[in-house]
């Protein structure tokens, strides 16, 4: 089953669409980027300067083969102007192909929402399906929000000497915390997985 785009609704009832990115969406992500607030942006993509994305990191975005890549968003169709409210990928590790970096960027007025936790269940499913066993990501010390969000959706945790590093194990649902943020998790993947598995 190859799954493109989702109807759905977030945890305040607003109706969303959530669908994968192509490469005709350059223009969209590189907006989406230019929406980001310099902090945000920092903690995504660890540069402060400039507004623009560059066409190296939009071509990586969006050009790569699936299943070893996936990016998807999640946007409100009933939003005047710029639609979009978050994005998401992975890619499979090389190096570990049981294992795959994932990364998640919510639009600063769109976080809290559950967009990061449905974009996450989504990514979860489809990686799972193709093989894959565990999501890693790597965040900044000193962002804290995503360091618990991480860890209240059952993430583990370490320190590599300059990042830290979380692991989901995509098997493991008995190991989803009882947090606000795992339970979504939970209903979450529970929902997508018989559409997506």
């Amino acid at each position: 089953m190859d799954v493109r785009r989702l109807e759905l609704e977030l945890r305040d009832g607003t109706a969303v669409v959530a669908r994968a990115l192509t490469p005709a969406d350059r223009e969209l992500v590189a907006e989406g980027y230019r929406q980001l607030s310099p902090e945000a942006r920092y903690q995504r993509f660890w540069v402060r300067d400039g507004d623009v994305i560059g066409d190296a990191m939009l071509d990586r975005l969006l050009t790569g083969d699936p299943p070893e890549h996936a990016v998807w968003t999640v946007f409100d169709p009933a939003r005047e102007g710029f639609k979009a409210m978050g994005a998401a990928s992975f890619w499979r590790s090389a190096k570990d192909p049981a294992e795959a970096e994932f990364s998640v960027t919510v639009l600063d007025g769109d976080q809290r929402r559950g967009v990061a936790t449905l974009l996450l269940a989504i990514l979860w499913l489809i990686a799972y399906r193709h093989g894959m066993v565990r999501l890693v990501g790597y965040t900044m010390p000193e962002n804290t929000r995503a360091l618990r969000w991480m860890r209240d959706t059952g993430a583990t945790g370490e320190w590599d000497g300059y990042n830290a590093v979380y692991r989901w194990d995509l098997a493991d649902l008995d190991s989803l915390p009882a947090t606000p943020a795992g339970a979504e998790l939970a209903g979450r993947l529970a929902e997508l997985s018989g559409v997506i598995l």
